[in-house]
């Protein structure tokens, strides 16, 4: 069984040598750090599982460091001690995250306590989360899952709105999920058992999406050999999904205002008029208001997609979501490989949790589908990461260092790099290298001898 890692942060030596000997003899490893600075060294190279803090220290205090903590790995179990005891430290303590509070002469069976809470909670949390998978295959929820207060929240708000019929503009990022919780929420609503149907507004040119929302009679347009249904009749009695409604061109808007008004209207090339009793999610990543501005989206039509909004955040501002959504995505991408299981190994779990992911949840679906097809073991290490993923730690070391030098130290660094990179991708080819740089090989020869490479 792997041990659980634990770090004791105190200024005072004795406090930390009396925690560290206690907490080795029940098994744990333990780190130790005489302030909060080097503790948040330690946190961004080691693999924590819980910090025990004192309060009071010379450089940042216990409160700042567990802020800093959870704003780099939510997942840190962190608990705090003073010598103080006051009601209103252990609040504020509470209000940011720490799990407990103790104070000081720390009673060693009280603490032994605490720390068989924080992993019996721990273990608690990985089966909640098996089990809201099963959950949410249960109810076609495929997809959804969310860990964090922030999509909590989101979620007990699309609950609320579900149970109305009442028009519902999702907004955010592309990939932090808007299609899945636009299905969430038509699941939750009592069209349930009615179709749920989806279209790009970004995907087809103006014709060809009129046609799609309102269908089309026969020899409506060169090519138009049969009557078809659009997705309005589709979606009749359920919920019709506009993704990226920001991207409608005018005329359509004015089509699909009618609709949400008259609930009614016709297929291109029609006379008859339809009636259609659909419930309408729209979303975008687009800044509606500013497109309003100039003139390319109506604003009458925006009031009747916008009676409620829902934002979705940042997967990099939810990072309490990663872990729940890498188990799901394993779950997912499993079943297509002869692997009985996968599961990554802690210091790939530390990169992915660090991990920013501009790309949001649908990049991080990416790489965990990437290093499940090309790990060779059932334990997904670093190296089965995508490059830019794993090179994650170095990149950051790259950065501090540039930080601290002038324009022309850091574009001579930046460059030395990048060749080293490009001839160790060569197998130290220089023809091939300067390809890859965008160079030719006599440029890349000379820029050899003046960085000083020739010889490497």
């Amino acid at each position: 069984m792997e041990k659980h890692t634990i770090l004791i942060v105190d200024d005072e030596s004795a406090q930390r040598l009396i925690l560290s000997g206690h907490l080795k003899q029940k098994g744990f490893n333990v780190l130790e750090a005489a302030s909060g600075n080097d503790a948040l060294s330690i946190v961004n190279e080691k693999l924590i599982d819980i910090i025990i803090t004192d309060f009071k220290m010379p450089d940042i205090t216990g409160l700042d460091l567990l802020k800093k903590v959870k704003a780099t790995n939510p997942e840190i179990t962190v608990v705090i001690v003073t010598a103080f005891g006051t009601i209103e430290t252990a609040v504020k303590a509470m209000k940011e995250g720490a799990y407990d509070y103790l104070t000081k002469p720390i009673d060693l069976d009280e603490l032994d306590l605490v720390i068989k809470k924080i992993l019996e909670r721990q273990q608690l949390l990985s089966e909640n989360r098996m089990l809201k998978e099963q959950l949410v295959d249960k109810y076609n929820l495929s997809g959804f899952v969310a860990d964090s207060k922030k999509m909590e929240s989101v979620l007990n708000f699309a609950v609320r709105a579900a149970d109305s019929k009442a028009s519902i503009l999702i907004r955010g990022e592309s990939g932090t999920g808007k299609e899945v919780l636009a299905k969430a929420i038509h699941f939750m609503s009592p069209r349930s058992d009615k179709p749920f149907i989806a279209v790009s507004c970004a995907a087809l040119n103006e014709n060809l999406l009129e046609s799609e929302l309102f269908g089309h009679e026969k020899g409506a347009f060169t090519g138009a050999d049969k009557q078809r249904r659009g997705r309005f009749e589709l979606a009749d009695e359920g919920t019709l999904f506009l993704d990226e409604i920001g991207d409608l061109p005018i005329s359509t808007q004015i089509k699909l205002l009618r609709v949400l008004q008259e609930e009614q209207f016709e297929r291109v090339g029609g006379s008859y008029t339809l009636s259609v009793d659909v419930r309408i999610i729209a979303a975008t990543n687009r800044n509606i208001e500013q497109l309003i501005s100039e003139g390319k989206f109506r604003e009458d039509l925006f009031y009747r997609i916008n009676v409620v909004t829902i934002e979705i955040p940042l997967l990099k501002d939810r990072k309490e979501d990663i872990l729940p959504l890498i188990d799901f995505f394993i779950g997912k991408f499993i079943k297509d490989t002869s692997k009985k299981k996968a599961e990554f190994s802690k210091e790939a779990l530390d990169v992915l949790i660090r991990y920013d992911y501009p790309g949001n949840i649908r990049e991080l679906e990416n790489i965990i589908h990437h290093s499940i097809v090309l790990s060779r073991n059932e334990i997904i290490s670093t190296d089965d990461l995508p490059l830019g993923i794993k090179n994650l730690k170095s990149e950051e070391r790259f950065r501090k260092q540039t930080n601290a030098m002038t324009l022309p130290e850091q574009v001579e660094t930046f460059e030395k790099k990048m060749i080293i990179e490009a001839l160790h991708e060569s197998n130290n080819n220089q023809s091939k290298a300067a390809k890859r740089l965008g160079i030719s090989e006599g440029n890349l020869r000379y820029k050899l001898e003046k960085l000083g490479l020739k010889k490497k």
